[in-house]
C-alpha cells in the first residue's frame, strides 16, 4: 500500500478468513474472496521440488528462525524464471494481442501466430513444465474460474485459444517433454482483470501463499526430527566415472 495507494491502509478484519481477509484489505469485492483462497492454496508449496520451497526448507534443516528461512526462499522466488514466470507471461499475452491489432483469435490466426513464434526461435511462454507430464492442475483450476467469472475477458480468450491450439503444436513440432500449460499461463492475467496491475506485486502474492505451504512443512520437520540437509559432494574423479558411465 506504501508503494502503490499512497499509504492508504483498510486495517484486516479479523472476523475473516485468510483469503477473505485479503481481499477486503485489498478493497476488493467478491468473488476475489474465493480467488484469493484459489491463488493462496495453488501457490502455496511444491513438495519443496522448486527453488523457493527448498531453499525455505535448506536454511530451515540449520534450525535457523522460521522467520529467516522463509525470507530466503522469498529472494529465491524474486528470481525470473521462478516467481517472475505470471508476469512474463501476462507481458508476452498483452503484446501478442498489440501485435494481432486486438483481433478475436481465432484457431487459425493462433494456428499461424504459434507456428511463426516458434520458427522465429522464440517459445510460447506459459507452456511446459520441468516436471509434470500433462496439463498442470492447478492451471485447470484457475482456467474453471475464469470459465465461470471471466470468459469474455480479451486476454483470457487468448489464454482460452492458446490452451486449445498449443499444445498439438508443441507435439507436432516435437521438441516440448511437456506441451500443457502450466499454473503460470494465466494467474497474472485474473488479477490483471481484478485491476490488479502491479506486475511486481504478483511475486508477493506467490509469496504470501507459499508462506502457507513452506512454514507448514518447517512445523513438521521439527516435530519429526528432520536432520540437517547436506548438498552432495562430487570429486573430479567421481565426475569424470559418472561421464565414462553415460558415454557407455
Amino acid at each position: 500500500m506504501l508503494k502503490y495507494k499512497n499509504d492508504t491502509l483498510i486495517p484486516p478484519d479479523y472476523s475473516l478468513d485468510l483469503g477473505a481477509n485479503f481481499a477486503h484489505m485489498m478493497g476488493q469485492d467478491a468473488p476475489y474472496d474465493d480467488l484469493s483462497r484459489l491463488y493462496f492454496i495453488l501457490h502455496s508449496d511444491h513438495e519443496s521440488g522448486n527453488a523457493s520451497a527448498h531453499t525455505t526448507h535448506l536454511v530451515a534443516s540449520t534450525l535457523a528462525d522460521p522467520y529467516y528461512s522463509l525470507s530466503a526462499g522469498l529472494n529465491a522466488l524474486a528470481g525470473p524464471l521462478h516467481g517472475l514466470a505470471d508476469q512474463e507471461v501476462l507481458r508476452w499475452l498483452q503484446d501478442v494481442i498489440t501485435r494481432l491489432d486486438g483481433q478475436e483469435p481465432t484457431e487459425e490466426l493462433m494456428k499461424k501466430f504459434v507456428w511463426e513464434t516458434l520458427n522465429s526461435g522464440q517459445v510460447i511462454p506459459g507452456f511446459g513444465h520441468a516436471v509434470l507430464r500433462k496439463t498442470d492442475p492447478r492451471y485447470q483450476s484457475q482456467r474453471e474460474f475464469c470459465e465461470k467469472h471471466l470468459p469474455n475477458d480479451k486476454i483470457f480468450k487468448y489464454v482460452d485459444m492458446l490452451y486449445k491450439v498449443v499444445p498439438d503444436i508443441l507435439v507436432e513440432q516435437g521438441k516440448a517433454k511437456n506441451p500443457w500449460p502450466n499454473v503460470d499461463a494465466q494467474s497474472g492475467v485474473i488479477q490483471w482483470f481484478y485491476g490488479i496491475t502491479e506486475y511486481d506485486f504478483y511475486t508477493v502474492m506467490f509469496g504470501v501463499g507459499r508462506a502457507i505451504g513452506v512454514l507448514a512443512n518447517i512445523t513438521w520437520d521439527r516435530a519429526l526430527g528432520y536432520a540437517l540437509e547436506r548438498p552432495k559432494s562430487l570429486t573430479t574423479a567421481m565426475l569424470e566415472d559418472i561421464a565414462k558411465k553415460s558415454q557407455a
